[in-house]
């Protein structure tokens, strides 16, 4: 064997090794409302699997599962936790949040409020990580705030008037808790928040928003506990890359309401996108067509360990 051939081969093998250990450093979430289990569709659940399959997250974290949990975890080869009691049937139709993962699950995370908050542990490559599903009440809301005729002030003040603001004062001594564990164990948040960001509402973007700047809570809260909004971090310009999840053919009704929040020293974003078509039209993904079954976008963000 010659002098070159054996440097080609040892290039070659370090090539291959460098590339190995760079994706063994890194997983990639999946945050996505599938809107009634999939099922608002014909083979609604067959074409949540196809989108999941083309995406190919490591991690969902899934918002009304509503019983199509087994199946499609079935059907990708994930592992599944239902987020209900212990003794709750996986396809139980009333059960709103889950989690699937390629990685195996740690200590479960149960919270006194299943329906809107819960989750588990999850081993990512040999890291400890808590990872929850969540929603947030659709309460109150209006499809163009800024028309509204209120100030910044008034519009915070009108946040705080139905189920969503009360929602978030119950769950929000979970996020403290593991929030403040998340120097030794990072915390993934993901689902369906049901509220504009106030990083889309800021100074430059206030032309668009009848001159309007709003600190909405239910994402501000976030920031409050040092959480970053993984989306918004990798795609800081809200008016070049909005990021819509929440859209409607017949009315004026664009937001961004679907996140991936993370806090911890040990992980980073090192990509974000978002997914979103109208309700039972074509998403177009990988030179594919799958009809999409949910009027909610999906949020996708790859981490890296560091």
């Amino acid at each position: 064997m010659t002098t070159t051939i054996r440097i080609i081969i040892l290039i070659s093998a370090s090539l291959f090794c460098s590339d190995f250990y760079a994706q063994k450093e890194t997983f990639k979430v999946m945050a996505w409302n599938i809107l009634h289990g999939g099922n608002d569709i014909e083979n609604g659940q067959q074409n949540v699997v196809k989108i999941v399959r083309e995406i190919n997250p490591d991690i969902i974290l899934m918002v009304e599962t509503y019983g199509s949990g087994p199946y499609i975890s079935n059907e990708l080869g994930y592992n599944f936790h239902l987020i209900a009691s212990k003794d709750t049937a996986l396809n139980d139709k009333s059960v709103n949040l889950s989690v699937f993962s390629k990685f195996p699950f740690g200590e479960r995370i149960d919270t006194d409020f299943p329906f809107f908050l819960g989750g588990t542990e999850i081993i990512v490559h040999g890291t400890k990580m808590n990872f929850f599903s969540n929603w947030f009440h659709y309460l109150p809301w209006n499809n163009e705030p800024e028309k509204m005729g209120k100030t910044s002030e008034e519009l915070l003040e009108w946040e705080k008037t139905e189920h969503r603001y009360k929602m978030i004062q119950r769950v929000l001594p979970y996020f403290k808790k593991y929030g403040s564990q998340s120097d030794s164990i990072p915390i993934i948040v993901g689902g369906d928040m049901n509220s504009p960001s106030h990083l889309d509402w800021n100074k430059k973007t206030k032309k668009i928003h009848n001159d309007l700047v709003v600190p909405w809570y239910a994402t501000k809260i976030f920031e409050d506990l040092g959480f970053s909004d993984s989306f918004r971090e990798k795609n800081p310009n809200p008016l070049k890359k909005p990021g819509i999840t929440w859209d409607n053919k017949t009315r004026n009704d664009s937001h961004r309401i679907d996140y991936i929040f993370y806090k911890g020293g040990g992980i980073k974003a090192i990509e974000s996108e978002s997914y979103m078509t109208f309700f039972n039209e074509p998403l177009k993904i990988n030179d594919k067509e799958i009809l999409y079954p949910s009027d909610h976008g999906i949020v996708v963000t790859k981490f890296k360990i560091r």
